[in-house]
């Protein structure tokens, strides 16, 4: 349009009413080029700014914005926008992504899509480090981070982290470790004057799996909240079955390496042995018959089955309740285990009776339910075979739960229409359904609440592990009095990181890590240095 329209009608002006330009001289050819090379340049601005002004958009858009991404790079060979770009995105993504109302997969969604977009508009990747760092340091700060780039790289359906992790590529940290890039010389492209040349390699070959877990300098994290996942999901489908896990887990070795996932190996291997050893000892003459003889219950002689853990490889259950079983139920239990004493000569099991399913078949006056709860649950109604009415406290006691806690979980049986509170924490059991309620006459399977996990977040092993790191911290205060974070961390990889097991701490964790101590007043931090507080 410039060519055909704009230019040709400052041509016609010069040459009295020609288009052609050989009727110019030389002089007035020139000062035509001058403004061409104007104008060029001022459409060329005025498209980049445009551009750079709907930039969120189109990286939110992409792959189907390419085409724009591609006239941007063209336009900024063109012009010297770069910087502008940099600061209109940066505040576009402050006031657009990173606050509270957004959801941290969204966010890294959003991140994702940077990434990609990003690389297209500047192969050699400074663009990207430099608008993206306000989005890791806000990722930084999310507590659920971790757990959703986790669960992204394990998710069953199409994602982009998915994708990412069948491709199969090694990780690749900023620490220098990096192998020689594979250069493809026919399309090199140098880096900007101002980048940094030490992490030219590392902007160009990380992947995106890479940069998200260089978001914290440290895979471990990443380690520790996948083998958290992990148990949760084993220990809640309750079953042997781990052929999509294990998948997963090769994929992930690819990426990060066999000896970080050996715990892991571990977890899956305790699955399939669990398999087996049940196995056994269903078909075990102990199992089977030391029940029968002198049994004076009617519930008893109900079917078992064990996930039989090791407890030195999975990662740390949360700190719970000793739940009182019902007796014949206890029984059952320690048959399981007599049983497989038998079979493991100088090997037990130690009972986590606030875990697992199990599947109860309650005969009422007017109605029959099968339904699948948890062992809390079950003992809840179990106890109302004893007697109709419970009050909260009695029966906490009985249970050795909190009152708190069984006062949430008595409410999934009266939103079933099993129990009644029929006055201030006192419920009834129901044994026939009210008209007005619906009909539960033939067997239904009924869906629990939601379960929350067993397992101990992968935060608060990361806080249980940095304390091995406390005791060396006040030792070395005591001598030296005061000292800064960067003194603080070398001496910490010189005497407590050394040896096989050792906990790595990285600066900025360290830093958190004291700044906490600091909050909680049990250090103090003035013109840089930390000390101890004078008691």
């Amino acid at each position: 349009w410039l060519e055909t329209a704009v230019l040709s009608w400052l041509t016609r002006i010069y040459s009295g009413g020609s288009a052609k330009a050989d009727s110019l001289d030389e002089k007035t050819r020139l000062a035509i080029d001058k403004f061409k090379q104007k104008l060029f340049y001022h459409l060329y601005e005025t498209y980049t700014n445009m551009r750079i002004s709907q930039l969120f958009n189109i990286i939110i858009e992409y792959p189907d914005s390419e085409p724009a991404i591609n006239d941007l790079k063209y336009c900024l060979q063109k012009t010297d926008l770069r910087k502008t770009l940099v600061a209109s995105l940066q505040e576009a993504l402050r006031t657009r992504l990173l606050h509270p109302g957004v959801n941290t997969p969204d966010i890294l969604t959003a991140y994702i899509a940077a990434i990609k977009a990003l690389r297209q508009l500047d192969p050699t990747g400074l663009l990207l480090e430099t608008v993206t760092e306000p989005i890791k340091s806000y990722l930084r700060s999310r507590n659920d981070t971790v757990r959703c780039v986790v669960s992204g790289l394990l998710d069953d359906f199409p994602s982009d982290l998915a994708d990412e992790l069948v491709k199969g590529e090694s990780l690749q940290l900023d620490d220098g470790s990096v192998d020689e890039e594979n250069e493809d010389w026919d399309n090199w492209m140098p880096d900007p004057v101002d980048a940094d040349p030490s992490k030219s390699n590392q902007r160009r070959m990380s992947d995106i799996i890479s940069m998200l877990v260089n978001i914290y300098g440290s895979q471990d994290l990443f380690v520790n909240e996948y083998r958290t996942l992990l148990a949760d999901r084993l220990l809640s489908q309750l079953n042997y079955h781990t052929d999509r896990e294990i998948r997963h887990l090769e994929l992930l070795k690819r990426r990060f390496g066999e000896n970080q996932l050996h715990y892991c190996e571990v977890m899956l291997k305790d699955i399939y042995d669990s398999k087996r050893i049940d196995g056994l000892i269903q078909t075990n003459p102990i199992y089977n018959n030391s029940g029968q003889a002198g049994s004076s219950s009617s519930s008893d002689g109900f079917s078992t089955s064990a996930l039989i853990l090791s407890a030195q490889f999975w990662p740390p259950f949360k700190e719970e309740w000793k739940l009182e079983l019902p007796k014949f139920v206890q029984n059952q239990l320690d048959k399981y285990v007599k049983t497989f004493e038998t079979l493991k000569g100088n090997r037990t099991l130690c009972w986590k009776p606030h875990l697992g399913n199990v599947n109860l078949e309650i005969e009422l006056k007017d109605r029959k339910i099968d339904i699948s709860v948890s062992p809390v649950h079950a003992t809840i109604i179990m106890h109302f075979q004893e007697k109709n009415q419970w009050n909260i406290e009695e029966l906490a006691v009985k249970m050795h739960i909190p009152p708190t806690l069984l006062r949430r979980k008595i409410t999934f049986w009266v939103s079933q229409g099993l129990l009644k509170e029929v006055e201030n924490d006192v419920f009834v059991l129901q044994e026939e359904t009210n008209s007005k309620n619906r009909s539960i006459a033939e067997p239904c399977v009924v869906e629990e609440e939601e379960t929350e996990s067993a397992m101990a977040s992968a935060s608060d092993q990361r806080e249980e592990e940095l304390q091995v790191f406390w005791s060396y911290i006040v030792g070395m205060l005591t001598n030296l009095d005061s000292m800064p974070l960067e003194r603080i961390h070398q001496m910490l990889k010189m005497f407590a990181s050394q040896g096989p097991g050792a906990v790595e701490c990285g600066l900025p964790e360290l830093r958190q890590f004291l700044d906490k101590k600091v909050r909680e007043h049990q250090l103090l931090f003035s013109g840089g240095f930390y000390r101890l507080p004078k008691l």
